[in-house]
């Protein structure tokens, strides 16, 4: 590993002082670490922003959550107003790493997780994503985590995050602050899709520092699931993610909200399917017809062509439980 300078900072004007130039924010360093010591990622500078005053989840007026970006996994997953109001965010934490991972892993640093794509983490192989210009080992190799939309001729890796697929459905912001200022971003600009530039996972800025995110009130949220296909039950990534929350009636899809993981460069919301749904009859039938239509954009590769039935199977399962779930509670 390449020596660096370590600074820890206590105020957010401190950290962002340190990183002018070309300093790097640490936090939890679940992710970061392992790619300083791989070789991927170089810094001269880590700037450790664990003493910021950063890692508190508080109740916004209208029934929302401003949540820290320094808040640990472990802590998120077990607030009491996020298992009650927003099941499927705990749901989501609980199915990632280990333990021991989520007490040191942060809410901020789950956003900007990099791909965990076998030729990216791999020096030896090209990738556009770690050396842009360099080509993409992935397209014509080991295909099996590959990406089925949003791809492009430069990229087919997906994004790792669990956490992320849930807040993509709930609409969130995130909140961050720079050289000059403070600034919103929706959770659905946040990340990019690869197009020629793939190395580029986000529109932040490289400067810029993730104070918090802030969840919207979803009430329908209360009946939502997260459910995360793998070939192993703990410590894998996934193969294919589903994040819903489901807001059916009397038999009728009234609202839903839609996110998938592990399909795409970036937290997949599924507006397609859920457009399609509103006011149809809250039905299997209704939910293959939905999700067909969403996966219509799909181009998967030889390696990774049962991502589309796994991810219409799975999709169409969860929404049937919830669907029956509604309906138990209606009732």
């Amino acid at each position: 590993m390449k020596p660096f300078a370590y600074d820890r900072p206590s105020t957010v004007e401190e950290a962002l002082a340190l990183v002018e130039g070309g300093g790097t924010f640490l936090a939890g360093g679940t992710n970061l670490v392992d790619h300083l010591r791989l070789g991927i990622r170089q810094a001269d500078r880590l700037v450790d922003i664990t003493r910021l005053p950063l890692d508190a989840i508080s109740e916004r007026a209208d029934g929302g959550l401003v949540i820290g970006s320094g808040v640990r996994n472990s802590d998120l997953s077990a607030h009491p107003l996020v298992r009650t109001r927003f099941p499927f965010v705990t749901q989501a934490l609980v199915a990632g790493a280990s333990g021991q991972l989520r007490n040191m892993a942060t809410t901020g640093g789950n956003l900007l997780q990099r791909t965990r794509c076998v030729y990216f983490q791999d020096l030896t192989t090209p990738c556009n994503k770690r050396e842009p210009g360099s080509g993409c080992s992935a397209v014509d190799g080991f295909g099996r985590y590959n990406a089925i939309l949003g791809t492009s001729e430069a990229c087919v890796a997906t994004h790792p995050s669990d956490l992320c697929v849930p807040l993509a459905a709930l609409d969130a912001e995130v909140v961050v602050v720079g050289p000059t200022g403070e600034r919103r971003i929706p959770f659905g600009d946040l990340h990019r899709l690869p197009g020629d530039r793939p190395d580029l996972d986000t529109t932040l800025e490289p400067d810029e520092l993730v104070l918090a995110v802030e969840v919207p009130p979803l009430d329908f949220a209360v009946r939502s699931r997260y459910r995360k296909v793998r070939e192993r039950a703990s410590y894998a990534f996934a193969l294919v993610s589903v994040a819903a929350a489901l807001d059916a009636r009397d038999g009728v899809v009234h609202d839903v909200r839609l996110a998938l993981g592990g399909v795409s460069h970036r937290p997949h919301r599924a507006r397609v399917a859920e457009e399609a749904l509103r006011g149809q009859p809250a039905s299997p039938e209704q939910f293959r017809t939905a999700i067909e239509a969403e996966l219509d954009a799909a181009s998967p590769g030889e390696g990774n062509a049962f991502k589309v039935p796994l991810v219409r199977n799975t999709v169409v399962d969860v929404l049937t439980g919830l669907a029956g779930s509604s309906e138990g509670s209606a009732a």
